[in-house]
C-alpha cells in the first residue's frame, strides 16, 4: 500500500515536471525539440524592422559593465586617446562574428543550440551548449549582485539611515545583512522580466533605451562642469611608462573589449531568429561600434574627472561614484537608471542563453520560460558576492573564458558563410536524430577539429591566467612583462566587478 502510495505521488509529479505533449513540426518527437526549440513561427517573428536591433544594442550598450570596462581602462593608466582606441577597434572587431551569426539566426529563425548541430554534431553539440551555459549562469549571478548594489544606492537615497543597518552575518560570509537584502529584493524585481515571454521582451529594451542615455548624459554634463571642462579632463597624463607595459596594459584592454560579448557573438541568434527579415540585423555593424565607443567615452571622460572632482583617485564602479553624489535625487535616478540597465543586460545576455540552453539539453523538461526561472535561482547557489570578493583566480578564469567561445564562434561563422556557401543548411536535419547532422555517432569530428585549432593557440595565456606559475613570456627581468599581461588582464577581465580592484 505504502509502495503504490509512493508510486502515485511520483506519477503526479513526474506529470507536473514533463512538459504537455507537443507534435513538433519537425521532430519525431520531444527528445530533440519542443514548441521553444522550433523554429519561430511567422506570427511570432516580432522584430519587424531595425529600430528593434538598434534598441538591443543601445540598451547592451549602456551598461555598468561597459561603463567599468573603459573606466578601468583609465585607472589601469592608460591615456584616455589609448583607452578610446581600444574600445572602438575592439567593439568593431567584435562586430564582425555578432552580423555573421545574428544573421543566421535572422535567417534561419532557430536558437543557438539548435544550429549548432550542423557544425558539431546532434549530440556533440552538448559541449558547446553546456560551456556557453555554464558561463551564463555565473554572469547572471555576477550581474544580479550588481544590480543590487544599484538598489542599496537607491535605498541610501531614500532613507540614509540605511546605512547603519545592523549586521548579523560573519566577515567570513563576505556579504552584510543589507547586502543580502538588498540581493533578495534586486531578485525579486528581476524576476518577472525573467518570465516575460521573448516575443515580448523588445520592450524592456526600448524603455531601457529611452531612460539611459538621459542618465548617462546628465552624469556627463554634471562631471565636466564640476570638473570643469574638458580641458583638465583630456589633460591628465597616462601613469604607465615604458613601451612593454603600455603595449601589455592596451593589449589586456583590447583583449577584455573582445571577451566582455565573446558570449553574445556565439548567441545573438537567440533575439535575431524574431526578426522579420534577415536584412534587418545588417545595422548590427553599425550600431555596435557607435554605441559602444560612446557610452565608453562617457566612462572615462566622467572617470576621468571623479579623479579631479573628489581628489580619492579614478572612481571606475559607478555605484561608487554615485555613493559620492550629494544630492539624494541624482542619486536615486542614476542608481535607478543603472539597476535598469542591469537588469536588460542580465536577461539579453545571460538568462535566456541559459534559459534556451537548459530547453536544448532537457527539452521534455525545460522550455525557455522554466529555464529562465532555473537560471535566475542559481544566482543564490552561486553565491556572487563570496566569488567576487575572494575568487580572483576564478574570476580570471571566467574573463579568460572567451578562448573557448571565440572559436565556437569562428565555427559557427565558417561553417555557414563559407563550408555550406551562405546557410545551405536543412533545417528539417537539425531535428533529425538520424539525418545528414549526426555524422559519426552524433559527432561532427571536423568542427571540433577546428575547434581545437582556434583554442590551442591561445591556451597558454588561458592558462597562466589559471596558474600564474605558468610563463608564457620569457624576459630578462624575470618574467615582469608575463607578470604585467598578467595583471592587467585580471584587473580588466575581473577586476572592475570588484569591491578592491587587483591593480
Amino acid at each position: 500500500m505504502v509502495l503504490l502510495r509512493a508510486s502515485d505521488k511520483w506519477a503526479k509529479l513526474k506529470k507536473n515536471i514533463i512538459l504537455e505533449p507537443y507534435i513538433s513540426s519537425f521532430a519525431p518527437s520531444n527528445r530533440w525539440s519542443n514548441k521553444d526549440l522550433d523554429p519561430v513561427p511567422p506570427h511570432e517573428r516580432t522584430w519587424t524592422n531595425p529600430f528593434y536591433v538598434i534598441c538591443y544594442w543601445i540598451s547592451d550598450a549602456f551598461t555598468i559593465s561597459t561603463w567599468s570596462m573603459a573606466s578601468s581602462m583609465i585607472a589601469l593608466g592608460l591615456t584616455w586617446k589609448s583607452a578610446f582606441a581600444a574600445i572602438i577597434i575592439g567593439h568593431s572587431i567584435i562586430a564582425i562574428p555578432i552580423c555573421l551569426n545574428g544573421w543566421s539566426g535572422a535567417y534561419l529563425h532557430v536558437s543557438f543550440p539548435v544550429v549548432t548541430r550542423a557544425s558539431f554534431g546532434m549530440i556533440g553539440n552538448c559541449f558547446v551548449v553546456v560551456s556557453r551555459g555554464f558561463l551564463a549562469i555565473i554572469w547572471g549571478a555576477v550581474q544580479t549582485y550588481i544590480g543590487s548594489e544599484c538598489v542599496r544606492q537607491m535605498i541610501n537615497a531614500i532613507w540614509p539611515s540605511f546605512r547603519a543597518f545592523p549586521n548579523h552575518l560573519p566577515a567570513s560570509a563576505q556579504i552584510t545583512s543589507a547586502g543580502l537584502l538588498c540581493f533578495f529584493i534586486y531578485f525579486m524585481i528581476q524576476l518577472p522580466f525573467v518570465l516575460m515571454p521573448m516575443r515580448k521582451i523588445k520592450w524592456l529594451f526600448v524603455v531601457k533605451t529611452i531612460v539611459m542615455p538621459i542618465a548617462t548624459i546628465a552624469v556627463l554634463i554634471w562631471a565636466l562642469k564640476s570638473a570643469g571642462g574638458t580641458g583638465p579632463v583630456f589633460a591628465q597624463p597616462g601613469t604607465i611608462h615604458g613601451f612593454s607595459k603600455i603595449a601589455w596594459a592596451w593589449l589586456a584592454s583590447l583583449n577584455s573589449v573582445l571577451g566582455n560579448y565573446a558570449t553574445l557573438s556565439c548567441n545573438i541568434g537567440d533575439f535575431t531568429r524574431y526578426a522579420k527579415k534577415p536584412g534587418n540585423t545588417w545595422v548590427q555593424a553599425i550600431i555596435i561600434p557607435v554605441a559602444f565607443s560612446a557610452f565608453g567615452l562617457i566612462g572615462i571622460i566622467v572617470s576621468s574627472a571623479s579623479a579631479i572632482i573628489y581628489k580619492d583617485g579614478v572612481l571606475w564602479d559607478p555605484t561608487v561614484l554615485i555613493d559620492h553624489f550629494d544630492s539624494r535625487a541624482a542619486k536615486f535616478f542614476v542608481a535607478f537608471a543603472f539597476a535598469l540597465a542591469t537588469l536588460g543586460t542580465n536577461i539579453s545576455a545571460n538568462t535566456i542563453s541559459a534559459a534556451n540552453d537548459f530547453s536544448a539539453i532537457f527539452p521534455k523538461v525545460f522550455n525557455i520560460r522554466r529555464g529562465s526561472l532555473i537560471a535566475s535561482l542559481l544566482a543564490w547557489i552561486c553565491v556572487p558576492w563570496y566569488i567576487l570578493n575572494t575568487a580572483k583566480g576564478f574570476l580570471a578564469f571566467m574573463g579568460s573564458y572567451s578562448v573557448i567561445l571565440g572559436p565556437i564562434a569562428g565555427v559557427m561563422v565558417s561553417d555557414f558563410w563559407l563550408v555550406r556557401n551562405i546557410g545551405r543548411i536543412d533545417t528539417r536535419e537539425l531535428y533529425n536524430p538520424h539525418g545528414k547532422y549526426w555524422y559519426w555517432k552524433g559527432w561532427n569530428w571536423r568542427g571540433y577539429v577546428a575547434l581545437i585549432c582556434g583554442f590551442i593557440i591561445n591556451l597558454p595565456g588561458f592558462l597562466n591566467q589559471i596558474v600564474p606559475s605558468i610563463k608564457i613570456l620569457a624576459s630578462n627581468d624575470d618574467g615582469e612583462q608575463a607578470d604585467e599581461g598578467k595583471n592587467c588582464n585580471a584587473a580588466l577581465l575581473s577586476g572592475h566587478w570588484m569591491k578592491e580592484p587587483i591593480w
